[in-house]
């Protein structure tokens, strides 16, 4: 029910992009349907997986988990896109690169992102998928959450959509005032940022840890002020979220302050306190606080 709600809530979206298959620097409304097809395909692989708990978990060479969920869902939403759009290319977590490797369009795919939680039981994953160009960058993306019962989706200039509601980030303009989300890890306390980060999210009105594309999509929604992911994502962790973000009015860098997904750093807000999030990252920080 979900996914039908949310096709027909996309409209509006696809009235704003045109009609047909894309064939210049601009996606077509029939990207975005596309787009919220392959969302629906993966969706009926990974939530019967997570409900059932029928799946069995291997480790990569990075201890990240993957299971026959994660693999699955990327090999059909492969071979629906090779049908649907033979001269794009497709960068999947699960599979790399993949499809016509000299294409301006590109999929970035996460068939979930989360999978660590998601064998755990937590519902806090998602199948995220994006579409960019090489000239024009980032033009359709959709994150859809089953296990949670949620949907996101943007188009480059058409705004960003929670299930066909149009989200905006939020006003507060003052880090004090702010919600904010640090996923803390080995990797910040290597770029040596671990203790301003702790600094920052005792700053902050409430301070959570939600994590994952969840964080950025709370930011889009205006209910997260500033969200700072983990050290080590990737694109496929990030072009979607960082879509729907900036078409929120909200802005998305890494660490350094550059405009990105390519990571291994990536921090969204509301775009009034970004400035003063990488302000104080730089910062040093005393123990004795």
């Amino acid at each position: 029910m979900q996914q039908r709600v949310s096709l027909l809530c996309a409209i509006g979206a696809l009235l704003n992009l045109g009609d047909g298959v894309s064939t210049s620097a601009s996606a077509s409304g029939d990207d975005l349907s596309l787009a919220l097809e392959l969302a629906d395909l993966c969706d009926a692989v990974t939530l019967p997986a997570f409900e059932n708990r029928s799946f069995k978990v291997e480790y990569k060479s990075d201890r990240s988990e993957v299971t026959e969920a994660d693999r699955e869902a990327e090999r059909q939403l492969s071979e629906r896109l090779r049908a649907a759009r033979p001269d794009h290319g497709l960068f999947g977590e699960e599979h790399g690169v993949t499809g016509n490797e000299s294409s301006p369009w590109q999929w970035i795919v996460d068939p979930i992102d989360g999978t660590s939680g998601f064998t755990r039981g937590i519902p806090i994953w998602a199948t995220l998928i994006a579409l960019h160009h090489a000239d024009d960058g980032l033009c359709v993306s959709v994150i859809s959450a089953p296990a949670l019962g949620r949907r996101w989706w943007a188009t480059k200039g058409g705004g960003a959509w929670a299930d066909g509601r149009k989200c905006t980030v939020s006003g507060v303009d003052n880090i004090d005032d702010a919600q904010v989300n640090v996923t803390l890890n080995d990797g910040w306390r290597e770029l040596g940022h671990a203790e301003a980060l702790i600094d920052l999210a005792m700053t902050g009105r409430r301070s959570r840890g939600v994590g994952d594309f969840w964080q950025h999509c709370l930011v889009a929604e205006g209910a997260m002020d500033i969200a700072i992911d983990a050290v080590g994502v990737q694109p496929y962790d990030l072009a979607a979220v960082r879509l729907l973000v900036e078409e929120a009015g909200g802005t998305f860098t890494n660490h350094l302050g550059d405009a990105s997904h390519d990571g291994p750093t990536a921090i969204s807000s509301n775009g009034a306190l970004h400035a003063d999030v990488l302000e104080r990252l730089q910062a040093p920080v005393p123990y004795d606080r």
